[in-house]
């Protein structure tokens, strides 16, 4: 799976690490329902430290289309919930 990181890179992430992430994607879902600021924070650092530990980098000159957007690390809860799905932001 392709995921690109907003700002940054784009990384191809193994399926076999899908629900590793989906944890960590589900805790940050929980914070931005219960709008506690800080899990938040700290579980879309996690989210995007994960991705960034599992994930192969994809060379820039690669033309591959992204699977997956996330949002950048700095990003505003606002932004996040409109990128949330029913599944979070991670599909699974």
């Amino acid at each position: 799976m392709i995921v690109r990181i907003v700002g940054e890179g784009q990384l191809d992430v193994a399926e076999e690490h899908l629900d590793a992430l989906n944890r960590l994607d589900d805790e940050l879902r929980v914070a931005i329902e219960g709008g506690d600021d800080a899990a938040f924070r700290a579980g879309l650092t996690a989210l995007l430290s994960r991705v960034r530990e599992l994930g192969a980098p994809v060379p820039d000159d690669a033309i591959v289309p992204s699977d997956l957007l996330l949002p950048a690390e700095d990003a505003h809860v606002d932004e996040v919930r409109k990128m949330l799905s029913a599944d979070g932001l991670i599909p699974g």
